[in-house]
């Protein structure tokens, strides 16, 4: 396994190395995407990439806490495999079906009802009034973040559940008896007990939201150019790979540019996961 991740990562290397000295760092800082003039930047999807998933973290982490929270310490017990079981089988759909229910029903809703509300609202606010801007076409980077937020709720809320499990009965029961509530007992025992498992799974939930490649494409808007407004259109560096795959020539600039893309793609999941597997691992006692 070790040989076969090392052979993805040179051959990704390699492949985009034409691209690195061509364009050198301004490949990472440019905005330019021309393929008829060979001028290739990185700086639109990374910057995609980086709002789509924070943005994505930002709408599914109190969800997922909310729902570890229920199964553990509010949900009947005849109901906590069910509901559970329900939740970790969204992990099991198809990203390609998520992006078609995002196209063909979250997008018109957000069009027709969800932007046009929010533009209005925010038009007389600084700062706001240009964040929530644009024409309400339904598709754009926030509806690729809800859609994203979505698909990591799985993920981060079983952590959340398992994590909240292990925390020993005698520590909430000794809350309980001295008068605490259930939130209370959440608040002060059971995250600053098993913080650092939450972190890691949040951390692996940004993970996979960073890599995910159709349900984005069919969401966010495919423009390559960086929006001030969430509900403008944009590009994520999976879903450019996979429109401008196919099309690209073998020896070709763009596909060394893609390639690239794939690399710095790598690169970012790797810290991502490597920050998760330090947070998981349990701390030594002294």
């Amino acid at each position: 396994m070790l040989v076969l991740l090392g052979a993805i990562i040179v051959e990704l290397f390699l492949g985009g190395l034409p691209a690195f000295r061509q364009f050198g760092v301004g490949f990472l800082i440019s905005a330019d995407w021309d393929p008829v003039k060979e001028v290739f930047g990185a700086a639109v999807p990374v910057f995609g990439t980086i709002v789509t998933s924070m943005l994505a973290l930002i709408l599914a982490v109190p969800l997922s806490f909310g729902i570890a929270f229920y199964l553990t310490e509010l949900a009947p017990l005849w109901m906590r495999r069910p509901v559970g079981t329900a939740v970790e089988l969204l992990a099991a759909i198809p990203s390609i079906i998520y992006g078609m229910w995002g196209f063909f029903v979250i997008a018109p809703l957000m069009a027709e009802y969800v932007q046009p509300a929010v533009i209005d609202s925010f038009a007389d606010i600084p700062v706001l009034q240009d964040l929530f801007a644009g024409p309400p076409f339904g598709t754009g980077i926030f509806t690729a973040a809800l859609i994203l937020a979505i698909m990591v709720v799985p993920f981060i809320a079983a952590t959340m559940r398992d994590v909240f499990e292990t925390v020993p009965p005698v520590f909430k029961e000794s809350a309980y008896g001295v008068g605490c509530t259930t939130w209370e007992v959440m608040r002060s025992i059971v995250i600053p007990y098993t913080r650092v498992a939450v972190v890691g799974g949040i951390m692996l939930g940004l993970g996979r939201a960073l890599g995910e490649t159709m349900a984005v494409t069919f969401v966010i808007g495919n423009t390559n150019r960086i929006s001030t407004s969430l509900f403008g259109p944009g590009n994520t560096i999976a879903s450019i790979v996979a429109l401008e795959f196919p099309e690209s020539e073998v020896g070709s600039l763009k596909l060394s540019s893609l390639l690239a893309l794939g690399f710095i793609l790598f690169v970012i999941s790797f810290i991502v996961l490597a920050i998760s597997r330090v947070l998981l691992r349990p701390r030594l006692k002294v």
